[in-house]
């Protein structure tokens, strides 16, 4: 059903809902789990790939473990890094690379700053046409 289950990640508290979601659902399907995180940072944004900073050498690591957490699960799973606007790199990412599922966790903001602010969540689900997992976070 879901061969390759893409999880975005944005290195908050948040992550943690939709990674224990995934892991029996990955599971379940005998999915593999790609985990991407957009570095947004001044440097990122700036130099791509070819950022280095504290910000990057972070994500990087987190990825690692979050990478590894799914692996030691017995989910075959990889980590990509991405560089710039969120929504921009993870809807690239889907066109480009592919995937059956894209699984989310939310902020769960009240309608007033989703209109002020957008929602990279709401962003994403509307620009690709792959079903998309949204898990609001407590």
């Amino acid at each position: 059903m879901y061969k390759t289950i893409l999880v975005t990640l944005d290195g908050t508290s948040t992550d943690r809902a939709i990674i224990e979601h995934v892991k029996p659902l990955a599971t379940l399907a005998d999915s593999k789990v790609v985990v991407l995180h957009v570095a947004n940072g001044w440097a990122a944004r700036t130099y791509g790939p070819d950022a280095v900073s504290r910000e990057i050498l972070e994500d990087a690591a987190y990825l690692a473990k979050v990478r590894a957490e799914f692996q030691a699960a017995g989910i075959s799973a990889e980590a990509e890094m991405a560089y710039g606007d969120p929504v921009s790199e993870i809807v690239k990412w889907v066109k480009q690379k592919g995937c059956d599922l894209v699984a989310m966790s939310t902020h769960g903001h009240r309608f007033l700053a989703d209109l002020f602010l957008g929602t990279t969540a709401s962003r994403v689900q509307h620009s690709i046409s792959v079903p998309v997992l949204l898990l609001r976070a407590k």
